[in-house]
């Protein structure tokens, strides 16, 4: 039997990465939120128990010692009570698996999966930006003969003068011979700025370059994986038309890859279409009875300061896991038939059973558990909000098994058509 395709793997993924999000986002809220307040509730009673200790007399500290054992008593209830809603909720959802899917429309219109090219904007946009140009070596102003103060006092101030002007003449002879040397200096200095200046720049462009034929390669490759996707969305839809065995059965597998199961009861399907007879022939494969949840409730022990779990009667587990089982089988025919608007399959034959370890022998072995097969027409004129699924499998004449959390199985050779 084929199992799930391609396109049909990625629409269970889709959804199951959807479900696991929205519930981890759920409880990170609540969570969050029922921390916040236990902090703030315990904050609060600490000050409110010091400071009353603080002011107590002996036989109020003996109350107050009261009160606290009460309080840490009720937030061991309030503990219990949190386990036993969470175990409520997976025992619902195990229990609503047929429930889960009457009020939703099965059919998938293959152009939503159709995707488009989302590329993420180029991620080394600084390298796009030209470097900015070095400011210019300035050409050195040529000096100037340095002012000459007036010589002070009666005496010499004639000589005074001519001493103070020499000296400026020599400073003025010094400043020019190296003002003429950096002169000499200046095209060697602005050349090598301007070399600098280019060599950068180069290695600018060359890793933009690279960034960008890196980038151009990436959404290539994205634009690629698009266009082959939609390519096969295109042969599906074409293929389907016409009725071909492949794309019959990718469209049962994309069906069914949108069913996601509580996350406690995963199901998986694999389906073989025969056009000669219009009939498909379907495997459900439900886990293993040991996968069953065994706790029935939590409770606490105020002698003892402790939760314990109670365990669930062997009946409850059997009811329960027979139950799954029946729905499981009941849900896949309801799906198939509800999303086939073609009516490409007229019949469905299915065996709902599990992978699971043989008791006598400890081997990984397959079990049946429910054999049955329904005609469309037929099956779609009930209505399964009100059946019992255990009496409509009866009416298919389906070989169910009296006792699957013991694995017994069913033969599923003598299932006659309904």
């Amino acid at each position: 039997m084929a199992r799930r395709g391609f396109l049909a793997e990625l629409q269970h993924q889709a959804r199951v990465s959807a479900r696991e999000a929205q519930r981890r986002q759920q409880a990170a809220i609540r969570e969050h939120n029922a921390a916040v307040r236990r902090a703030e509730q315990a904050h609060k009673a600490e000050q409110r128990a010091a400071a009353a200790y603080a002011r107590a007399t002996e036989a109020e500290r003996k109350r107050l010692d009261r009160e606290a054992k009460a309080a840490h008593v009720a937030a061991m209830q309030a503990e219990v009570e949190e386990r036993n809603a969470a175990l409520a909720i997976v025992y619902e959802e195990i229990d609503g698996i047929l429930e889960a899917t009457l009020a939703v429309d099965d059919y998938v219109d293959l152009e939503t999966l159709r995707r488009t090219v989302e590329h993420p904007p180029f991620d080394r946009a600084e390298l796009e930006a030209p470097l900015p140009e070095p400011r210019p070596i300035p050409t050195p102003p040529e000096p100037e003969l340095p002012s000459v103060e007036a010589p002070k006092g009666l005496l010499g101030r004639k000589k005074k003068h001519a001493e103070a002007l020499a000296a400026a003449e020599a400073q003025l002879a010094t400043a020019k011979e190296q003002w003429r040397a950096e002169l000499e200096t200046l095209p060697s200095r602005r050349s090598a700025q301007a070399e600098e200046y280019a060599r950068k720049e180069a290695q600018r462009q060359a890793a933009l370059a690279e960034e960008q034929a890196r980038y151009a390669e990436q959404c290539a490759a994205r634009e690629a994986e698009v266009a082959e996707h939609n390519a096969a969305i295109d042969t599906l839809v074409a293929n389907l038309g016409y009725g071909a065995v492949d794309a019959v059965q990718e469209y049962v597998s994309i069906v069914l890859a949108n069913s996601v199961y509580p996350e406690h009861f995963e199901v998986r399907h694999e389906a073989a279409f025969d056009p000669s007879t219009a009939e498909l022939r379907l495997r459900a494969l439900v886990p293993g009875p040991e996968h069953l949840p065994t706790i029935k409730a939590y409770k606490y022990t105020k002698a003892s300061d402790e939760i314990t779990a109670t365990p669930s009667s062997q009946k409850e587990r059997k009811d329960r896991y027979a139950g799954a089982v029946q729905k499981v089988a009941l849900r896949s025919l309801h799906e198939i038939f509800e999303a086939d608007r073609r009516g490409l399959i007229k019949t469905i034959s299915l065996e709902v059973g599990a992978d699971t370890t043989d008791p006598a022998t400890g081997k990984p072995t397959y079990i049946p558990f429910v054999a049955v097969a329904a005609q469309r027409d037929a099956f779609l004129e009930f209505d399964l909000s009100g059946v019992v699924p255990a009496a409509t499998l009866d009416h298919l004449g389906a070989a169910v098994s009296k006792n699957p959390y013991d694995l017994v199985a069913v033969d599923p050779s003598g299932v006659r058509r309904s």
